[in-house]
């Protein structure tokens, strides 16, 4: 005997799909910026060194003094060579006192005029023109006071907005075949 059979088949849909991806663009411009330092305000005192050089003393001792000086200077050397002057005449005259009554006067004479006339020794030696440390120097510094003022920078920035452009995507799709069940009964 035979039975009868069901025959069952069935079909999938069938989809023809189109697909476009969405477009994302995203820029971002730079910030802008102004910076702007100004100098700082630099201040700047000085006072000036002193040099001091006193060669009055060099000078003197190398001859070259001023005119009031110099005739100070001879007025004293022309006081003391008198001075001297009379006290060598006054102890010629007692040395002739002593022997004006002895036989000794044409002597003592002859002794005076030697002393008075001979050779003279001059007693030799180095001297240094103008004396060492006749030249005396001073030396005062100076100051420099410095004040600094900073100053702070200026900076003006402006942030720029991102630039956003979005395309969406889009699907579309068309149906080639649709599902369906077929059942056959075969006897």
């Amino acid at each position: 005997m035979k039975f009868p059979q069901i025959q069952i088949r069935t079909y999938d849909i069938i989809l023809d799909l189109q697909i476009h991806d969405p477009v994302q663009i995203i820029r971002q411009p730079k910030a802008t910026q102004h910076i702007e330092q100004p100098a700082a305000i630099l201040e700047i005192n000085t006072t000036r060194g002193q040099l001091i050089i006193d060669s009055s003393q060099a000078r003197r001792d190398i001859g070259m003094i001023g005119p009031l000086e110099s005739v100070e200077n001879y007025a004293k050397e022309g006081k003391k060579a008198v001075l001297e002057g009379i006290a060598r005449r006054a102890r010629e005259g007692r040395q002739m006192m002593k022997n004006a009554g002895k036989d000794l006067g044409r002597q003592t004479i002859q002794n005076i005029a030697k002393q008075n006339h001979g050779p003279k020794r001059i007693p030799f030696n180095v001297k240094f023109v103008p004396s060492v440390g006749s030249v005396k120097i001073d030396y005062i510094p100076g100051e420099t006071e410095i004040n600094i003022t900073p100053q702070k920078p200026k900076i003006d920035v402006q942030v720029n907005k991102p630039i956003h452009e979005y395309t969406p995507g889009k699907v579309t799709g068309e149906v080639l075949q649709y599902p369906r069940v077929e059942i056959d009964v075969i006897l």
